[in-house]
């Protein structure tokens, strides 16, 4: 007991005292809060370099530890009904649904074979990458990677350099790709929850997509013809061995399932049931819980229907799931203070930062909006960035499609397109990069792939804003 009063009081300055509350009070909260935050995201970039072998065995304990260092303080600083609440939203109400959801489109994409006599030149390679955009609007980012990371790594397995067509990959299919439809991702589909219309963000973002394909396909052109004259002039390219093998999908079966989920979220957003829970604090609904378990019954079907065969040659494994799930159970523990102080607005920690959104005379700026939305997304979760923003800008579904078309369209990009940002951006960057080192392509650092993604996304976002905003 002195152990938790000492811890007690060493934290204490973190927070001033709240009387006892329903819920935690980020304007209580100091900057101090997104330490463990911060500990996290430097030991998922620092510790496979400085400490690789540590890590590779021990990266779930580090997660776990980082939790532990954001939870225990708020179970002694604040209510404990407070603390227990904004833990168990974030497990029950976040990390549960989001894990079920990752993990299903991994279960059954993996499931999905695509064969045939692809080689990665650089145009096939490109094909993969605008056939991935598309598929992205329909069965989600994640759906879309999953779906077509496999085939895209064997098509250059005689390729010496192919790091950056799985950066491009992530870019593009994981990220941009998805802006088109409320499916695309998370953020779109919560803005279509509170009145936006489904084909809202088809209409007004199709030709910021179009650019951004054009100026990221174009770049991805120029790096990989680079790279495929250099490997052909060396004779280091060897094409695969097999060159008549005909076009054909193994594990069919898995695109109904695909659609069972895609059908899944559709209906929780959808149906009202007015049937509701309460599980420590959390408020549940039955169409929630229905979603999630059509999630845990296709993976159930997807494991025992599919051929044994298409997944020996997608190589499937569960370690990159596994790693997903061990690193984002810390995230979602330690995102939650940093939350809290952002829901807060201008009366927050970040009340900085949210003062940059708006100009002299209190008129939106929507340069900020897109920046500033997409670079905590690039960290944060996008979903309750995308309504942060959203909210900050009025929350009027209405105004926002009309009067403020240009801030949603601000936050709309912002939430989705600097995904691509870092690997913790979106869920299946990690499950990529995760697959990708599975499979012999070594992927760059945290840090690494930054130095990528500013390098080329920056300028590309620059140039959009700039047309669009």
């Amino acid at each position: 007991m002195s152990f938790m009063r000492n811890l007690a009081v060493l934290f204490a300055a973190l927070m001033p005292c709240v009387a006892s509350a329903a819920a935690i009070d980020g304007a209580q909260l100091s900057v101090w809060w997104a330490v463990p935050f911060a500990g996290i995201l430097l030991s998922i970039a620092l510790c496979p370099l400085l400490v690789p072998s540590f890590w590779h065995h021990h990266f779930g304990k580090v997660s776990v530890f980082w939790g532990l260092c954001c939870v225990i303080p708020l179970f002694c600083c604040v209510p404990a009904s407070a603390a227990l609440g904004a833990v168990a939203h974030a497990m029950i109400g976040d990390y549960i649904p989001f894990i079920l959801f990752v993990g299903a489109l991994f279960i059954v994409a993996g499931g999905i074979h695509i064969k045939g006599s692809f080689v990665g030149k650089p145009v096939v390679n490109a094909g993969f990458l605008l056939v991935g955009a598309f598929f992205a609007n329909l069965m989600g980012t994640t759906g879309a990677a999953m779906l077509l990371i496999r085939p895209l790594i064997a098509a250059n397995e005689g390729r010496r350099h192919k790091m950056h067509t799985v950066i491009f990959f992530i870019f593009i299919v994981a990220n941009i790709g998805g802006c088109l439809t409320p499916l695309g991702d998370p953020p779109l589909f919560l803005g279509f929850l509170r009145g936006v219309e489904f084909f809202w963000t088809t209409t007004h973002l199709m030709l910021p997509l179009l650019l951004s394909l054009a100026i990221l396909l174009s770049i991805y052109l120029v790096i990989d013809g680079y790279f495929y004259r250099k490997e052909v002039a060396e004779g280091t390219f060897v094409p695969n061995a097999d060159q008549s093998v005909p076009f054909g999908i193994g594990g069919g079966i898995n695109f109904l399932y695909l659609a069972g989920i895609v059908g899944a979220v559709l209906m929780s957003g959808m149906w009202k049931s007015g049937v509701h829970f309460e599980v420590l604090h959390v408020h549940l609904t039955l169409q929630g819980l229905v979603r999630d378990g059509l999630f845990v019954l296709f993976a159930i079907l997807s494991l025992a229907t599919t051929p044994k065969l298409a997944r020996e040659a997608n190589q499937f494994t569960w370690a990159p799931i596994q790693e997903v799930a061990k690193l984002f159970f810390g995230i979602f523990l330690c995102i939650v203070p940093v939350l809290e102080m952002l829901r807060a607005g201008s009366a927050g920690a970040f009340a900085p930062i949210v003062a940059l959104v708006t100009d002299e005379t209190g008129a939106f700026n929507n340069t900020m909006f897109f920046w500033m939305t997409g670079m905590l997304s690039a960290f944060l979760d996008n979903a309750p960035t995308y309504l942060a923003f959203f909210n900050l800008a009025g929350g009027d579904p209405t105004a926002m499609m009309t009067t403020y078309a240009d801030t949603l369209l601000a936050v709309s990009m912002g939430s989705v397109f600097m995904g691509a940002v870092s690997y913790i951006g979106n869920a299946p960057n990690f499950m990529t990069v995760a697959i990708a080192n599975e499979r012999g392509v070594k992927m760059p650092s945290f840090f690494g792939y930054m130095a990528w993604s500013v390098s080329i996304l920056f300028p590309t976002f620059l140039i959009v804003g700039w047309c669009f905003l």
